[in-house]
């Protein structure tokens, strides 16, 4: 029987922390738009003060000195003799004879089509 009459209880407390959570913030709210804030001055703090450091030298390398090295020459390479040879002929072919002047070719006449008559639209009657 316990557990039948703790779900009554657990749904009382959901509803009324329900109730409560709406309730406050719009009092709150409302206690906000209302009331004004006095202009408080903004408080200055004094800068602290730190030791001067001392400044580190950078210390200075040696410029190491590298051993020029000789450079590798370039092999020259022989041009090898290539042979000349001959330009070929192009033998000259004779040029044909044209005709001067060419036929005409006869166009075949096509028969003559008809004359058709024109076709007449039919008359919409007037009605009085």
């Amino acid at each position: 029987m316990a557990k039948n009459h703790s779900y009554p209880s657990l749904l009382l407390l959901i509803v009324l922390s329900s109730i409560a959570c709406n309730t406050i913030p719009s009092e709150a709210r409302h206690l906000l738009e209302s009331a004004s804030l006095p202009d408080v001055p903004k408080p200055e703090f004094p800068l602290p003060k730190f030791p001067a450091l001392p400044k580190p030298e950078i210390p200075t390398l040696a410029k190491v000195e590298l051993p020029s090295l000789p450079k590798p020459e370039l092999p020259t390479f022989l041009k090898p003799e290539l042979p000349t040879l001959p330009k070929p002929e192009i033998p000259q072919l004779p040029k044909p004879k044209l005709p001067t002047t060419l036929p005409k070719p006869e166009v075949p006449k096509l028969p003559k089509l008809p004359d058709l008559a024109k076709p007449t639209l039919p008359q919409v009657p007037k009605f009085p």
